[in-house]
């Protein structure tokens, strides 16, 4: 039983392991940077969270998946403000979005 859980706990890390690497691909998709910001920002979060719970499967439940917890907590409140704050000063200083003709 427990190398099923081992196995299903890589491939959740292996999951997040290529969607994070497809967002990257992605960014370069996107022409302005507040897209890619957008991107970027979703790409992280999501890709984190299933890193996090691959390893929280994998090393079971205890101690070590309550720090997880608290790790993926302080993640969730701090990655939108971080997001935010440097798309709000790059709104402030002046970058705007280029209108196509």
């Amino acid at each position: 039983m427990t190398q099923v859980v081992e196995w299903i706990a890589n491939i959740v890390i292996i999951i997040g392991l290529i969607f994070m690497a497809l967002g990257v691909f992605g960014i370069f998709r996107f022409k302005d940077y507040f897209s890619r910001i957008l991107v970027a920002a979703k790409v992280d979060t999501v890709g984190f969270i299933t890193i996090m719970f691959g390893l929280m499967i994998k090393h079971g439940f205890d101690f070590f998946s309550g720090k997880i917890i608290l790790v993926l907590a302080l993640y969730l409140i701090t990655n939108p403000i971080a997001t935010h704050a440097i798309t709000r000063s790059a709104h402030l200083s002046g970058y705007r979005i280029k209108k196509e003709r």
